[in-house]
């Protein structure tokens, strides 16, 4: 019978602890500097030959330090798994007697489970390595968008509490105009009514903003540039074609979720977004469904609030789902627009991957390079003409 040994993995900025156990033996406890990698491999390697263990399992929570782990444990022949921190038993006594130790032991136990009872393991799916870089430019984008909301949010602030009074063109909107903006900063240079020390606090938040908003623009160009590359200009111009859609909203939804075939149906994305309810059935209550379970990537489920309402906005589609859904009450206006937000995702999931729409877009750039060619033979036609009537 081939022998496994299995690792339950405690990942931490400074140490690393692990559990090893061979099959159904007794776990053995090592801790290895997160830094030294290597060294941590090599003795994994020489333990496994000691027992004749012929197969290396691995399992670690994910956490902040991303998959750089997995990439090299698998690059060095051993299999791993990373798991999902909100899926591993959490009980009041784990929680309140934690340590890295029991921590590793509760992940070893996770493992064992899989391997020698067949017992799902709470995997989160990996990205590959150009996944993982095309998300950090858009991640940093939304980041730089709620660094600029809670400047404004500062900005306004510090009118209520002082005797700053915005003019009544001011922009009242979440885009603020030229014209809002320059008067800002005229006040804070001094022209207009207002304390020293305003002026003061006030230039400050300008400059951050000033610089959050240049910041935000290049990150747009790039952006932009991603969403041109033979990765993603496809399905990227599919997305663009719905109601709703803009440029960040397709790039977050094509980046987060990244492989889009790994779903099956539009329940397992709905899940993955969590979108759906959770459910509390006991005893004789069945079917009973309380609020959305929140679960997979929380800046997605933000932009898809958003292209929600843009959709709202633009699209009487949209709009009647919104009112039926609503059924006139403005108690069910959350309601309403979570559904629409669940129906948006499924329907952006469908459009990136229609092969119909496919078609269409081929069609589509046949008839632009035709155009483009007529344009270029236009002006050799004419210069042929004048020359032959001279």
């Amino acid at each position: 019978m081939n022998k496994i040994t299995m690792i339950g993995c405690d990942l931490h900025d400074r140490n690393t602890m692990l559990k090893v156990a061979v099959d159904t033996e007794k776990s053995v406890k090592k801790t290895f500097a997160t830094t030294d990698v290597a060294g941590m491999i090599d003795w994994i390697k020489s333990f496994a030959q000691e027992h004749g263990s012929t197969r290396i399992v691995c399992a670690y929570e994910a956490s902040g330090r991303g998959f750089g782990l997995y990439d090299t444990l698998t690059d060095a022949g051993i299999e791993c798994h990373v798991l999902a921190p909100t899926h591993l038993p959490r009980t009041v006594h784990r929680r309140k007697n934690k340590t890295d130790e029991k921590d590793a032991e509760m992940i070893l136990g996770e493992l064992r489970g899989h391997l020698l009872a067949g017992r799902k393991l709470p995997v989160v799916w990996v990205p590959d390595p150009q996944t993982r870089d095309d998300r950090e430019p858009v991640r940093m984008r939304l980041q730089l968008g709620a660094q600029r909301t809670r400047l404004k949010n500062q900005i306004r602030s510090l009118a209520k509490r002082t005797k700053l009074e915005f003019p009544v063109w001011f922009t009242s909107s979440g885009e603020w105009s030229r014209r809002s903006v320059q008067w800002l900063r005229d006040v804070a240079a001094g022209e207009g009514d207002g304390a020293d020390g305003v002026r003061a606090v006030l230039a400050s938040l300008m400059e951050l903003y000033d610089a959050v908003c240049q910041q935000m623009k290049s990150l747009d160009r790039t952006i932009a540039k991603l969403a041109a590359t033979p990765r993603y200009r496809r399905m990227f111009r599919k997305l663009k074609l719905m109601a709703g859609v803009g440029t960040l909203t397709a790039m977050v939804f094509l980046t987060e979720l990244g492989d889009l075939d790994r779903f099956a149906n539009r329940r397992q994305l709905s899940a993955y977004l969590g979108l759906t309810p959770t459910a509390t059935e006991s005893g004789e209550h069945n079917d009973r469904k309380g609020h959305i379970t929140r679960q997979g990537p929380v800046q997605l489920r933000h932009m898809l609030c958003q292209a929600a309402w843009a959709a709202l906005r633009c699209s009487d589609h949209w709009r009647e789902k919104f009112e039926r859904i609503k059924r006139g009450s403005p108690q069910r206006s959350k309601v309403a627009i979570v559904a629409i937000m669940r129906q948006l995702g499924n329907a952006m999931w469908r459009t990136a991957r229609s092969a119909n729409l496919d078609g269409l877009l081929d069609e589509a750039d046949q008839k632009a390079w035709a155009r483009a060619q007529q344009k270029e033979a236009a002006p050799t036609a004419v210069a042929v003409a004048s020359s032959s009537a001279g």
